[in-house]
């Protein structure tokens, strides 16, 4: 009988421990968030300034608009850095871009800092800057566009493969692999890449103040080096980070010991796209080739 009651004892008592441990694990937790919560509202109601990357080939991304129309939104943010280093992308992705920074720039000043390259597309992000920073040795302008196809008909007739094709006119579905591209075809196809073209000379002239004839110059598809650049007007600066710190300084007395805060841009679904493309993907598709439309790239290394 005392056997029993000492092992009642020894179970109570080992149940306050457990619920002691218990309790103080779940406010650990508690304070835990709490801390963390309070850290993030104390740098979320600070005033500060906005840093975002845009990085690889540029492409419509509706995440990333919205993350720079919450930057515009934001009056705690007084300024905008965005890095570049991207060869380029689609046209429209560049052209998206350029209008999302434009947006913000109506807000608050915007400079662009270009990495190792910001060209095509990657420099067309760069013109929304109001202010334009390159590294000496950055890789920017190839200011142009390119639409492009193959013609495999050739091999089709040697492997003994004929493609039947039915369409609505002949002009529909052209350039395509699978037919030779007409003289017609040829020459609506050019208008098209010369419409594109003339507007990202346009945007151009516009943004860095210059007359199209001295663009056109400049818009033969070569890339310049950041030094080229700066002497041709394209950029404004040599620099980094801290020449775009002291500009905003400068310029619109933004404080130079201001922090700066990354921009999260979170897409779900890309993150799950990615993920597939670094495990099978890349195995399966050219990454160049998957791009649609009209584009704005640098790609010296094409094949």
């Amino acid at each position: 009988m005392s056997l029993d009651a000492d092992q009642v004892v020894e179970r109570r008592r080992l149940k306050r421990r457990l619920i002691f441990w218990r309790v103080l694990g779940i406010a650990a937790v508690v304070a835990a968030i709490i801390a963390a919560v309070g850290r993030f509202d104390l740098v979320a109601s600070k005033d500060r300034i906005a840093r975002i990357t845009v990085a690889g080939i540029i492409v419509d991304d509706q995440s990333r608009d919205e993350a720079l129309k919450a930057v515009a939104d934001n009056d705690k943010i007084k300024a905008l850095i965005v890095k570049i280093n991207s060869p380029g992308g689609t046209y429209v992705g560049g052209e998206a871009l350029y209008q999302s920074l434009r947006k913000v720039s109506e807000k608050k000043p915007v400079v662009a800092m270009m990495g190792t390259t910001a060209a095509s597309a990657g420099y067309m992000t760069a013109l929304a800057g109001d202010h334009i920073i390159a590294r000496a040795s950055t890789l920017t302008g190839s200011i142009g566009v390119l639409l492009q196809t193959a013609n495999v008909t050739g091999l089709m007739d040697k492997i003994g493969v004929k493609p039947i094709i039915i369409k609505s006119a002949p002009l529909k579905a052209q350039p395509n692999p699978m037919e030779n591209f007409s003289p017609e075809a040829r020459r609506v196809t050019e208008e098209l890449v010369d419409d594109f073209f003339d507007m990202f000379v346009s945007l151009v002239s516009e943004r860095r103040a210059m007359t199209k004839e001295k663009v056109l110059k400049l818009a033969d598809g070569r890339v310049f080096s950041g030094r080229q650049a700066l002497a041709n007007g394209l950029v404004d600066a040599i620099g980094a980070e801290a020449e775009a710190r002291k500009w905003l300084t400068e310029t619109h007395k933004i404080a130079a010991d201001l922090p700066i805060k990354d921009v999260d841009v979170v897409d779900d679904i890309k993150t799950w796209r990615d993920l597939f493309d670094s495990k099978i993907g890349k195995v399966l598709f050219s990454e160049r080739l998957s791009l649609d439309g009209v584009i704005a790239l640098w790609q010296p290394n094409l094949w």
